[in-house]
């Protein structure tokens, strides 16, 4: 198994969301997150002063599937979650070892 950990756009949840609902995903942990990469925040200025934000909202998914599933869940995370520009998210991927449910069906 491998756990996908997507850290994506807010305003971009959603459409994730759906995208992986129609491929067959259904299980996922949405975190709210901060935090700063490549993009480096963003500036702008007041007719005081410049303002940067280096620590931007993003939200985090943690999605965990079977082997043969891995390549789906980052062709549709990262074809949903793409604006085109700098700041859309980072994808990692890690083995999961075992997994257990706490109710048994």
């Amino acid at each position: 198994m491998k756990m996908i950990i997507a850290i994506i756009r807010p305003e971009k949840l959603q459409i994730v969301k759906d995208s992986l609902k129609e491929a067959g995903i259904r299980g996922l942990t949405i975190t709210p997150v901060r935090g700063r990469g490549s993009q480096g925040g963003l500036c702008f200025t007041t007719r005081v002063e410049k303002v940067c934000i280096d620590e931007l909202e993003k939200i985090k998914l943690e999605i965990v599937v079977e082997d043969d599933q891995k390549q789906l869940v980052l062709d549709t995370v990262k074809e949903a979650a793409s604006t085109g520009n700098i700041g859309d998210g980072r994808m990692f991927v890690l083995p999961v070892e075992e997994s257990y449910k706490v109710h048994d069906d």
